[in-house]
């Protein structure tokens, strides 16, 4: 997904003398909320992929996906490409570039082709290497040796003007208990629309709607969600399941075609009718950069036909992120639970219909 707009000159910044000042003005214009990345490569990473996990922690994700993959590669580029497409993210400032091989150069150079980012590289060195002079022979760039010119690449704007201030971190120790989470292990067993299929808004005939979280909630759901896993898909299905209330079975009909991020909806399939039928959900704005970016995701990853969402497989790796997260269904009274005091119980809504139903008297067969 190319960016619309003609992609900015790379700028690489020569730190002649690797002079100290360099790099603590690099990484002091780290503040992803004001859309500014600084990328400090571990000095004993050679790998593509263990780059991948650098930048990934740079977003502030944990680097490691959890899942399997085929041919066991884990799609730590695809996923950071993602992350990088829907966050507000503008600026990548990379140091250390006078140790990036060739590749490694060329993926940062894919990166900003899909994404649109300002890209600097800080060579610490009087001079460019040959491997990094190789990967951008192909490129539009420019070279400075002055500080207050890399500082402008750095910060992108005046940098008399006072960085926005952060939100304050809200505690994440304790569980967030939501009401939309108790249908996401439902037994239901909606199958995707094999026929091109538009549905209508949501009616919500046969169930209530979920409770629209608050703006403070939702701030709070989002940031563990960031914080608790790099993958785009289980990060956008955890958000999705909470202003649906769709069952995981449900939320794995969805395929990219189904979000439509400028009308902000997310189609999902129903045709048997075991809850609403085939429905279009208004989706959020808190929740629509965990769309965008498993769509962007699953577009890179695996094309069109794939989930957009997590796969019915997944559903281990689902709750643990929702776990790790802190994030809940409504839990059983103490004298009620199944198992042992602190461990999420996921099935207690449908143990509590199963009950109901056993509890109904059976009619008396007519003869």
């Amino acid at each position: 997904m190319p960016p619309a707009r003609p992609l900015p000159s790379v700028t690489v910044v020569l730190d002649r003398h690797d002079d100290v000042l360099h790099t603590h003005t690099a990484l002091a214009a780290h503040h992803p909320p004001s859309g500014r990345i600084t990328l400090h490569p571990g000095p004993g990473t050679t790998s593509e992929t263990g780059f991948a996990h650098d930048l990934l922690a740079a977003l502030g994700k944990p680097p490691l996906l959890p899942g399997r993959f085929p041919g066991g590669r884990q799609p730590a580029w695809e996923a950071a490409t993602a992350w990088m497409t829907a966050l507000p993210v503008t600026r990548l400032t990379v140091l250390r570039a006078h140790r990036l091989t060739t590749r490694r150069t060329m993926r940062l150079l894919q990166l900003q082709a899909c994404t649109g980012i300002h890209l600097t590289l800080v060579c610490h060195r009087p001079h460019l290497p040959a491997a990094l002079h190789q990967a951008l022979r192909t490129a539009d760039y420019s070279l400075t040796a002055d500080i207050e010119a890399a500082r402008r690449h750095y910060y992108g704007t005046p940098t008399g003007e006072p960085p926005p201030a952060d939100e304050p971190a809200a505690p994440t120790s304790r569980w967030l208990t939501l009401p939309a989470l108790e249908r996401l292990v439902s037994y239901d067993s909606p199958r995707p629309c094999a026929a091109p299929c538009t549905p209508p808004p949501i009616a919500w005939r046969h169930r209530p709607p979920p409770a629209s979280l608050t703006a403070h909630t939702a701030q709070r759901v989002a940031h563990r969600l960031h914080a608790a896993t790099a993958h785009p898909r289980l990060a956008a299905a955890l958000a999705a399941a909470l202003f649906t209330g769709a069952s995981l079975q449900q939320l794995a009909t969805a395929r990219p075609r189904d979000y439509n991020d400028a009308a902000a909806t997310l189609a999902l399939h129903d045709r048997a009718r075991y809850t609403d039928g085939c429905a279009a959900h208004p989706v959020p704005p808190w929740a629509g950069i965990f769309l965008r970016a498993a769509a962007c995701f699953t577009r890179l990853l695996s094309g069109e036909d794939q989930e957009l969402l997590a796969a019915p497989g997944d559903r281990a790796h689902l709750l643990r992120v929702a776990e790790t997260a802190r994030l809940r269904p409504p839990q059983p009274p103490t004298g009620r639970r199944k198992g042992p005091v602190g461990r999420v119980e996921w099935d207690w809504r449908e143990r509590q219909e199963a009950e109901r139903y056993e509890a109904i008297p059976a009619r008396p067969s007519q003869r």
